[in-house]
């Protein structure tokens, strides 16, 4: 799930490069933000599974 986001992220900031380039601000300017949540989201996905992790193991 992690992996999928990141790429999404990728591929939403590459075309906020491409609309920058151009000249169409607005666009630039949603498909990065779009790009950003979804890395964001992936972290949020990946800190989760770590801390379910670390709460299934015994204490030591």
């Amino acid at each position: 799930m992690t992996l999928a986001f990141q790429i999404l992220a990728v591929i939403l900031v590459g075309s906020a490069a491409y609309f920058l380039w151009q000249d169409n601000f607005d666009w630039a300017f949603a498909a990065f933000a779009v790009g950003v949540c979804s890395y964001f989201l992936g972290m949020r996905f990946q800190i989760k599974k770590r801390l379910a992790e670390r709460e299934s193991e015994p204490p030591a």
